[in-house]
């Protein structure tokens, strides 16, 4: 009877370690299910964290060398216009100091005349034609200069202005 009862016990058990093996494997699926769902869950975090990053880092950059290029491109331009405002300076300058040494030759030349005159008419004669002539003269180089410091002012804000040009449309696009 012992041997029937250890069967019989036995037996009985059967159906407990069915279901405690049954249990344990279902536990152990589920873990193991849960384990490669958190693993693939983590490597498309990573996955997703590294693409963000490379684009922030890409955005980042390109705005960099978009940054540097304009202002490499506005220094260019800022160079260009000085070079031309100094040509322009230049060129005024020089037109000055004509005007100024030939109003210096033509002075000298009318006091000779002026020591020479033999009479107060003739004096006040050569006088008043120097004056107009000195006068007409005058009113002649300050519109030449006047001409040039226009065309100079023009020719020097014009790579700054295609430059600012530049930019807008730049910014337009970026805000588009």
């Amino acid at each position: 009877m012992t041997a029937k009862k250890t069967t019989t016990a036995q037996d009985a058990m059967k159906p407990v370690e069915a279901a405690v093996n049954a249990g344990k494997e279902t536990v152990e699926a589920v873990v193991k299910a849960g384990s490669e769902a958190a693993t693939k869950q983590y490597e498309q975090a990573v996955t997703m964290t590294k693409e963000n990053i490379e684009k922030t880092s890409s955005a980042i950059f390109k705005g960099y060398d978009e940054l540097a290029s304009v202002n490499k491109d506005n220094i260019q331009a800022f160079v260009e216009a000085s070079n031309v405002m100094a040509k322009g300076m230049e060129a005024m300058t020089k037109e000055f100091f004509t005007f100024a040494q030939g109003s210096m030759e033509e002075n000298v030349a009318v006091a000779k005349k002026m020591l020479g005159a033999k009479n107060v008419q003739e004096l006040f004669d050569v006088s008043g034609e120097v004056a107009k002539s000195n006068f007409d003269k005058t009113l002649a180089e300050t519109a030449k200069l006047t001409e040039m410091s226009v065309k100079v002012a023009n020719e020097t804000f014009q790579p700054l202005q295609s430059r600012l040009n530049v930019t807008v449309e730049k910014m337009i696009k970026s805000a588009a």
